[in-house]
């Protein structure tokens, strides 16, 4: 495992395009209603990203074909938006992007609850996997120990009677979007090396809880991307990418 510890200029870097993640979230909540196509969402964040002399990170990423993950209620993650993809009132939106700037990357996702939503449990598992989020970053402290995220996350999560998807974990950050290491959203083994790695200054991560209703095991759907439920049950996902440092953390995404 080679884990590749950032400079402080490096970090630097990498907060110019988490601003331009962000500045995407800001400025597309406006698109998120009903009738919208997810191709439309995907079109805005690639003009922001290139606006801000950014480039998509996940286009052509491993052959993926578009500026952005977009997922709708059971898909999980790396939904292909399509101009035959409409958003549909009560739907929970998943959005994934990624910006390169000078090199470097900061990656994020946001779960939107689109129009009114009556159901307490969609409701509840957006608010659960928020804060599952939350205490990930609050549990990532530098020179704390990388398995304790994933424990305190899968803890907090099926103490409220949802499950944390297991094929899928967050990961290192910085001039490659999947760096070492790996950052699960469970518990390992204790004795294991990711668990008792100790998170040192200059470590860039992402973490990113994804959240089932139902169970926790998903598929892939034919288009070769599309991670969906096994139980086609609702999903959430929230993700940020974070700077360890001698003072703190940084969220370089929000």
């Amino acid at each position: 495992m080679a884990i590749k510890l950032k400079e402080k200029w490096e970090i630097e870097i990498m907060k110019q395009a988490g601003e331009t993640v962000k500045k995407i979230f800001k400025e597309i909540v406006h698109l998120i209603k009903p009738g919208v196509t997810t191709l439309e969402i995907d079109e805005a964040i690639k003009n922001i990203i290139y606006s801000d002399g950014g480039k998509p990170t996940f286009l052509n990423y491993r052959g993926f074909p578009k500026h952005s993950c977009i997922s709708l209620d059971h898909e999980v993650v790396h939904g292909i938006p399509s101009n035959d993809r409409k958003i549909e009132n009560g739907s929970l939106l998943k959005i994934d992007v990624g910006v390169t700037y000078n090199g470097y990357i900061a990656d994020a996702a946001r779960t939107f609850k689109v129009g009114q939503i009556s159901n307490e449990v969609c409701n509840k598992l957006v608010e659960v996997c928020s804060k599952a989020l939350e205490i990930g970053i609050e549990t990532a402290r530098p020179f704390s120990k990388l398995g304790d995220i994933g424990t305190n996350i899968e803890k907090y999560v099926t103490n409220n009677k949802f499950s944390v998807v297991k094929q899928y974990v967050g990961h290192g950050v910085g001039k490659i979007l999947h760096e070492d290491p790996q950052v699960p959203n469970f518990s390992l083994n204790p004795d294991s090396y990711y668990y008792n790695y100790q998170l040192k200054p200059g470590l860039c991560i992402a973490i990113e809880p994804m959240v089932n209703e139902g169970v926790s095991e998903t598929y892939t759907l034919e288009d070769g991307w599309t991670v969906v439920t096994q139980d086609h049950k609702l999903s959430a996902h929230f993700e940020d990418t974070i700077a360890i440092t001698e003072d703190g953390v940084i969220n370089l995404t929000r």
